[in-house]
């Protein structure tokens, strides 16, 4: 979907107060019961085609969903899908988006029949104060969501509703509109962020495509500086992005692949643990690094 063409804002809650719209998301969410807290994932999804590939990536995919408890609901923030404003997804069915061209029609085939979560969108649409969030039946799941999923559930048997990115917005809102989600965590929902941390399609040696391991020497320098950050949980740096110099800048010539890492660090507790676990560039201007955060 084009960007101009989503403007459609519906259902919006008359409930503005924070205690108000946090008691209300409590009635609702009764029937999810509460959990142990649930983990944060940020996902590297890579090219459309790891959806149908078996490679060391889908396979860290696939690994990293049996290290937890399968959630009751996931709450997906990906790359694919910018508006102005602030949306969630809040069909019973979320189509299947395949937003990407010039790939096997067996791509094209793949579908993701995960149901969508209309209550779910509603009490994420509670908890968040900072702005109004709309929901919508205008979306469904594009491939940041789908491509990734499906290797952790293939049996697509797990709710899943997006909340899109508002591109008119910087890092520091993005991080502290994270913060905002933190009760999910307890109410079974996984959240996770779909993109890549160094992300320049313009300057891939499509010659070394499939190179895994091989990036230039910016890509490996910004890629190092955000693990550290990262692992050790200095997160300004990493909200600051865009002063950190030019590696970031080849890193990160557009925010969209960059800033659903933000949300997942925004959640993170003081307590949590961090690991990495795809870490690898290829293609000279791409990197694959995943993130995990869990309770110790």
């Amino acid at each position: 979907m084009e960007r101009k063409h989503f403007l459609k804002t519906l259902s919006l809650l008359p409930f503005t107060g924070a205690a108000m719209k946090l008691n209300e998301f409590n009635k609702i969410t009764s029937s999810f019961g509460s959990t142990e807290l649930m983990p944060l994932l940020f996902l590297g999804h890579g090219s459309p085609m790891n959806a149908i590939e078996q490679n060391e990536f889908t396979e860290g995919f696939r690994n990293i969903s049996t290290k937890f408890e399968k959630p009751k609901a996931i709450l997906c923030i990906s790359a694919h899908w910018e508006t102005r404003g602030t949306f969630l997804t809040a069909m019973e069915q979320p189509e299947t988006i395949h937003d990407f061209g010039g790939f096997p029609q067996a791509l094209y085939d793949v579908q993701y029949p995960a149901p969508g979560s209309p209550e779910l969108a509603s009490e994420v649409q509670q908890l968040i104060t900072t702005t109004d969030a709309a929901l919508t039946d205008q979306w469904g799941l594009d491939h940041g969501a789908w491509s990734v999923i499906k290797h952790l559930y293939p049996e697509a048997d797990i709710p899943v509703i997006e909340m899109s990115i508002d591109y008119t917005k910087g890092p520091q809102y993005h991080y502290n509109l994270g913060r905002e989600l933190a009760a999910l965590r307890r109410k079974g929902v996984l959240i996770i962020g779909s993109g890549n941390l160094v992300h320049n399609l313009r300057m891939i040696d499509w010659q070394r495509m499939n190179d895994i391991g091989y990036g230039f020497d910016w890509a490996e320098e910004a890629r190092a500086k955000m693990n550290e950050w990262i692992l050790s949980g200095n997160h300004q740096p990493l909200i600051q992005y865009e002063q950190q110099g030019t590696a970031f800048k080849l890193a990160i010539p557009s925010p969209d692949h960059y800033l659903p890492l933000l949300y997942v660090l925004g959640l993170k507790g003081d307590k949590e643990a961090v690991s990495l676990f795809n870490d690898k560039t290829m293609a000279g201007s791409l990197s694959m690094t995943s993130v995990y955060i869990h309770n110790i």
